[in-house]
């Protein structure tokens, strides 16, 4: 890591707009939950006011992406979907990002970053999974709010912890928290980064409910026994690792892969076929 922590100091401005502009590229589709940790929404863009305090006044990334994950959390299946990249920044003040949404630092500093944020989460159809989902109806589209921090240790040694609490409006409903730790990885250079760090997600009873839970109705239309969760409790936890190949100043090859474990209560649902899952992004981006 003090290799590292040299190369970062010998050229600050250059790493300074790599992490500006390393961007998680898994936006193609949210999901409930997704196996990416939350923290590779948004990748290194934390460190880029810390080692490039004169930013540029936008930036902005449009990309294709496709995506390898599960049908839905739990599912044996898998399936690829693809679609945009889009990430428009104003200075570290607002953004608007097919992986964050919509949304404003209120508080922003060189070591950290306190703001809200409007996404979005596209549930879970029945037809995606006909032998384990039938009869268990759909959980609809929703609009999701969101508060998330964070903060960057120090300069030499760049860990970032990352918080966020996200609240479903409609579909899945329910709150989920994550808390997340991430850094550079030594081996990054001027046109090669990578992140890496694990998370765990927590979660309201409404939310599992809703996810993992079967009612007595559902019960007589899916012919799963009846599962109710009791409480509060872990959803999820996992690792990350997120790379980005510069191949010329605006074209970029974006990479991300996660595993994560369903955990708790919601491990034991009859609907869970599987609790490992697992996540592959990639996608090509221009920048400017």
């Amino acid at each position: 890591m003090l290799n590292l922590a040299m190369r970062i100091d010998s050229h600050p401005s250059r790493l300074g707009v790599l992490a500006a502009v390393f961007l998680a590229s898994s936006s193609v589709n949210a999901q409930t939950p997704s196996p990416l940790q939350e923290w590779q929404y948004a990748g290194g863009i934390i460190l880029a006011r810390l080692f490039d305090p004169d930013l540029p006044q936008f930036r902005s990334i449009l990309g294709l992406a496709s995506e390898l994950q599960p049908v839905y959390e739990g599912s044996r299946a898998y399936r690829v979907q693809g679609g945009p990249v889009i990430d428009i920044r104003y200075r570290d003040v607002a953004f608007i990002s097919t992986g964050e949404g919509i949304g404003y630092n209120v508080l922003r500093g060189d070591h950290y970053q306190v703001g809200i944020a409007m996404t979005y989460d596209f549930g879970r159809k029945e037809k995606d999974d006909l032998s384990n989902l039938h009869g268990m109806g759909n959980i609809g589209v929703a609009p999701v709010g969101k508060i998330f921090a964070s903060w960057v240790l120090s300069k030499r040694f760049p860990m970032i912890l990352r918080l966020d609490a996200r609240q479903f409006v409609g579909g899945a409903q329910g709150a989920v928290g994550d808390a997340g730790v991430y850094m550079p990885l030594p081996g990054s250079s001027r046109t090669f980064v990578m992140f890496a760090g694990p998370s765990i997600t927590l979660a309201t009873h409404h939310y599992l409910q809703t996810l993992y839970g079967v009612t007595p109705e559902q019960s007589l239309l899916s012919g799963h026994p009846v599962y109710e969760i009791s409480r509060n409790g872990t959803d999820a936890a996992g690792v990350g690792f997120s790379a980005s190949k510069f191949f010329t100043q605006h074209w970029i090859l974006n990479l991300d892969t996660a595993i994560s474990q369903i955990r708790g209560n919601a491990s034991r649902s009859p609907l869970v076929e599987r609790r490992t899952q697992r996540v592959l992004t990639l996608s090509v981006d221009y920048q400017w």
